[in-house]
């Protein structure tokens, strides 16, 4: 059988070390089975804060991608696990 976990997609999180939306995002998602979150930290390169704005036109944190999907916010990531949506986002195959 083959494990069907090892071909996800990525999971991309702007974030700081002490947003509390941040740790509950990444909570939400390593109970969907994510193992693995690129965090790009932008108290530790606030450079990267312009960069996530002109991604996403937002300035708050999180700003989470799945794969090339711009997800939102924690609220937006836990309104799309309610309505059924972040499992086959995540159980999606990666991009090339």
């Amino acid at each position: 059988m083959e494990n069907q976990k090892s071909e996800r997609v990525t999971v991309t999180m702007y974030a700081s070390a002490v947003c509390p939306y941040c740790q509950r995002a990444e909570m939400l998602l390593k109970n969907k089975g994510v193992t693995e979150i690129t965090k790009i930290r932008i108290d530790e390169a606030p450079e990267k804060r312009d960069e996530m704005i002109a991604k996403t036109g937002r300035r708050t944190i999180p700003q989470i991608f799945i794969g090339n999907t711009h997800v939102g916010g924690f609220d937006d990531l836990a309104a799309l696990d309610r309505a059924g949506g972040l499992e086959p986002l995540l159980n999606r195959p990666p991009e090339k």
